[in-house]
């Protein structure tokens, strides 16, 4: 099993995005193969760590997939590699609001059997830093604390005395980094600028980065800390083992389809039920149950009920999706990338590829049309706030969107991409998919989501349940369509976005990797 550790802190603000990229990337210097990961939804600073390893990052959240993803995604992560860097989220016992150590770094340490490296902003402090660290390695048994890494050291003087304190706790310091003029990371709204829109800053800063810990860490140490590792006993998650068979349109003569799921590689989950066959455009496939969505029997208005709306969609029907078997060419789906629309799960492409697509990145700011035969549209999160004029500009990419909406494809959009399909973003004119217009707000909406689907989707069938997470600051008028995409639970109750013809539109971001049958329902609503 790769070597793998847990860079942590006491708190928000400590310098674990600092340590965690500046290691990555010193580490990836001296030859090493790093796999990086985030604990919880960010999509940010995986950015960074792409950037530091020249692999893709990936995040590890143990309320949007389950507890027992966690491992097999880290597996699936490091395939391949020497050394797999975790960073976590806010203070290391710091979880999901009202339950326990749910989604916490301290839970992903222990699921994964990771030690974890403490690190501790150390100013203004000497002595008092062992009592800090004793009570954050004694308070859960359970979480291993293999080391300290001080920041903000003041002189070497303080260093020295800092050193001496921790002696006495029993947790050795593995680095020292010297308090100085902090690097270049501009934030804004949503914390931390993307890569993407700032590449060569952002190289710039990470070089940076990576040159204070090789300066201040005892590199040999922490590699040697990862390596005491135990081995894990599960198999890697293998978005191609999840669907045995491609999409039933994509298979050839004498073949059948149907919905796949590997033993157990949908976590268990309160919110989850039986699944239902998944319809294509203009019709359902039969197939065996998907691991994980719930549709209530046979309600095309399962989860709306539970809202109080009414019937939202006529009886769904079960025609086979390819009723002769005759090969087809995989479908294109396109997903929207460039420095507009950032946010975005390395799970979800494979997914798609996995269920029979052929997944195209685009960059709505400069592609003035789709990719050749676009047969499906994925929109995730992203500034598109920031870009509004520049997306506004493309009009022949907007009216192209706007055409496959109308035609009935399948389109998916989260956040940024609900944005993208309104009449209009802070006044600029987007794609007018949805009778609906955005714009900026100085409220942060920002956590985690229970949801239920209020109607049939592309998505999902009707009354699936499933977790998420909200991270925005714009408002949206009207906030819900009338046939809405997802019926908030917890931790408040209310409808939200948009569900018409094949397009479906909301603020929730969901990982895919809990539900993958959502990308095989997705694919085969593609049309080649």
């Amino acid at each position: 099993m790769v070597a793998r550790l847990v860079i942590a802190a006491p708190s928000s603000g400590s310098g674990k995005t600092t340590v965690a990229t500046g290691l990555m990337a010193a580490l990836a210097a001296t030859g090493l193969t790093v796999s990086p990961h985030k604990v919880g939804p960010d999509y940010i600073d995986p950015g960074y760590h792409a950037l530091a390893t020249g692999r893709p990052g990936r995040n590890l959240d143990a309320y949007m997939c389950g507890e027992s993803l966690m491992a097999p995604l880290l597996a699936h992560g490091a395939r391949g590699c020497d050394i797999a860097v975790v960073e976590g989220v806010m203070g290391l016992y710091d979880g999901a609001a009202g339950l326990g150590e749910l989604a916490s770094t301290a839970q992903v340490a222990k699921l994964l059997r990771a030690p974890v490296v403490l690190v501790v902003d150390a100013s203004s402090q000497s002595r008092s830093v062992a009592a800090l660290v004793h009570g954050f390695a004694s308070w859960d048994p359970g979480v291993r604390i293999g080391g300290v890494i001080l920041n903000k050291v003041a002189s070497e003087r303080h260093e020295t005395l800092l050193r001496e304190a921790l002696d006495e706790s029993g947790v050795p310091v593995l680095g020292a980094l010297r308090r100085a003029a902090p690097v270049s990371t501009p934030s804004r709204h949503l914390g931390l600028v993307p890569v993407a829109e700032r590449r060569a800053d952002a190289v710039a800063a990470v070089a940076a980065m990576a040159e204070q810990v090789r300066r201040g860490c005892d590199l040999a140490a922490l590699v040697g800390l990862a390596r005491s590792a135990p081995d894990l006993d599960c198999e890697p998650w293998d978005p191609t083992g999840l669907f045995p068979h491609p999409a039933p349109s994509l298979n050839p003569p004498g073949v059948s389809g149907g919905e796949g799921g590997l033993p157990g590689a949908t976590p268990p989950d309160p919110l989850a039920g039986p699944a239902a066959p998944a319809p294509r455009h203009g019709g359902s496939a039969p197939g065996t149950p998907a691991s994980g969505l719930r549709p209530e029997p046979r309600s095309s208005n399962a989860g709306g009920a539970e809202f109080g709306l009414p019937g939202l969609y006529g009886p769904a029907s079960h025609r086979a999706a390819d009723e002769h078997g005759t090969a087809q060419a995989k479908p294109v789906v396109a997903i929207a990338g460039g420095p507009a629309f950032t946010f975005s799960y390395a799970e979800h492409a494979e997914l798609l590829a996995a269920a029979g697509a052929d997944v195209v990145v685009f960059d709505p700011l400069r592609d003035e049309q789709l990719p050749d035969r676009t047969a499906g549209l994925v929109i995730g999160g992203g500034f598109p706030e920031v870009y509004a004029a520049e997306l506004s500009a493309n009009e022949p990419l907007r009216k192209a969107v706007g055409e496959l909406a109308r035609g009935g494809a399948p389109v998916a959009a989260e956040c940024a991409g609900l944005l993208y399909l309104t009449r209009s973003l802070d006044g600029q004119p987007m794609c007018g998919v949805l009778d609906a217009d955005a714009r900026m707000s100085e409220r942060l909406t920002l956590g985690y989501r229970e949801a239920v689907a209020v109607g049939d989707s592309v998505l999902a069938p009707a009354g699936t349940r499933l977790r998420g997470h909200e991270f925005h600051r714009t408002v949206l008028d009207p906030g819900a369509g009338p046939a809405p995409a997802w019926g908030l639970v917890h931790p408040e109750r209310r409808v939200e976005g948009f569900v018409q013809q094949g397009v479906h539109a909301s603020y929730l971001h969901t990982h895919w990797a809990a539900r993958p049958a959502i990308a095989r329902r997705f694919v085969e609503r593609c049309t080649p």
